[in-house]
């Protein structure tokens, strides 16, 4: 997938605006990447992204009946999670993406609080879902690293426990497509697995591969990617695995 180094050329692709052919350098079956000669990054579509979707379609069904409570279950989470919509609310921006929607329970949540909310997935099963368990709301299919928004539109971003599937180095990208779509002030709720030591940890989530970050390091990503992290929340597992569970709110500078 080609990444643009800047918003205007967001513009250009969502226009169908897209430069003239190029001459194809290299092909790596591996990560299906291609690159061109031209002022355009490239970020692979790693199969990652691939087997993510393919799993999570897999468990649609389960995966929303064990969620289906809105975190009745998980006081801390829900707490982070009203805290978010309150300061959205006072950004008077109340337009607001759940961005890794899974079933849709959390973007219905996001509504009962007051705000515009609309959930993206890349799993179509899961999109599918949340259409029918929520018909008012709207859904649609996205890629993280590459969200259907315009810049600077949105008064909140939740990224609940959606970025954990992402290796390490395309973390980066991901922030900084959750930037864009923020305006200024706008809030940004980060949900992962937290971990000691000074690198992430890749283990097996029931459903795909996952990582599990150490908070300094995610807070500092957050910040390279133009977001003042100030509030941040750690307390012991809700599940086995072992991890702490971890919340960071940032504000967009």
């Amino acid at each position: 997938m080609i990444t643009p180094r800047t918003a205007p050329s967001v513009h250009l692709r969502q226009k169908g605006l897209y430069p003239p052919p190029c001459r194809i350098r290299q092909l790596t079956s591996t990560y299906h990447k291609i690159n061109y000669q031209t002022d355009y990054r490239v970020l692979p579509v790693a199969n990652h992204q691939d087997e993510t979707r393919t799993a999570y379609d897999g468990v649609v069904e389960l995966y929303a009946s064990l969620f289906a409570n809105r975190l009745e279950t998980q006081p801390f989470s829900r707490a982070m999670i009203g805290t978010f919509a309150e300061l959205v609310r006072a950004t008077g921006n109340l337009r607001a993406a759940d961005v890794g929607c899974g079933p849709g329970h959390l973007t219905a949540m996001l509504h009962e609080l007051g705000l515009d909310a609309f959930g993206l997935d890349l799993a179509p099963g899961m999109v599918d879902h949340a259409r029918q368990a929520h018909p008012a709301l709207r859904f649609q299919e996205a890629r993280m690293e590459s969200l259907p928004i315009e810049d600077a539109a949105l008064g909140g971003v939740l990224a609940h426990y959606s970025m954990i599937h992402t290796p390490p180095g395309e973390l980066p990208e991901l922030l900084s497509e959750q930037v864009r779509v923020l305006a200024p002030d706008g809030l940004l709720l980060v949900s992962f697995f937290g971990t000691d030591g000074q690198e992430p940890v890749r283990f097996d989530h029931k459903v795909a591969p996952a990582y599990s970050w150490p908070v300094d390091r995610l807070a500092e990503l957050l910040g390279d990617a133009g977001l003042d992290p100030f509030a941040r929340l750690l307390h012991d597992p809700a599940s086995d695995r072992g991890f702490l569970d971890a919340h960071l709110l940032a504000r967009r500078s």
